[in-house]
């Protein structure tokens, strides 16, 4: 059996030096990631958390770096015990200028068979990238309503659509 992989694509109509920064530093993807900010030295080998406040919600070691074409680490998902026991998964984004824009392809892969991380992360970084997307191109990251931990996409906007109600 094969383990699930995780690939999306899109065009954004920005500089490579721009979307680096935009992946690379905490500052923007605390705008564009609801509220996570990562810290790392981006050094091969070194540690990268990702936190919203005080929270670790994830946590890994840094694979690859190199500016404006890819970049690369682990991933372990900290906030959740359901989740924090799995293996690490990786993130990779290649990022490759196509005219006046950038194709950026995430790949997240190297799951465990039956991960319930993939389930989460399929659900996560369609908003994340198009927040991204959305926040380089006009100046306004989206804000829709982000899932809990576990939390599938349909039960976080029927939660929305309860509470504004």
């Amino acid at each position: 059996m094969n383990s699930p992989k995780f690939v999306y694509v899109t065009y954004i109509a920005i500089t490579p030096e721009k979307l680096w920064s935009a992946l690379t530093q905490g500052k923007f993807t605390e705008q564009y990631w609801f509220g996570t900010a990562l810290e790392t030295t981006w050094a091969p080998g070194s540690a990268i958390k990702f936190k919203r406040g005080n929270d670790l919600i994830v946590s890994g070691k840094v694979i690859e770096s190199k500016p404006y074409t890819r970049l690369s680490y682990t991933w372990v998902h900290e906030k959740d015990a359901q989740f924090r026991n799995e293996k690490p998964s990786q993130v990779s984004f290649e990022m490759e200028q196509s005219g006046e824009t950038v194709k950026l392809t995430v790949t997240h892969d190297e799951f465990e068979v039956g991960s319930k991380v993939f389930g989460m992360i399929s659900n996560g970084w369609p908003m994340v990238l198009a927040s991204l997307k959305s926040l380089l191109e006009t100046g306004r990251a989206l804000t829709v309503a982000k899932p809990e931990c576990g939390q599938s996409l349909s039960e976080t906007t029927a939660a929305s659509v309860r509470g504004a109600a």
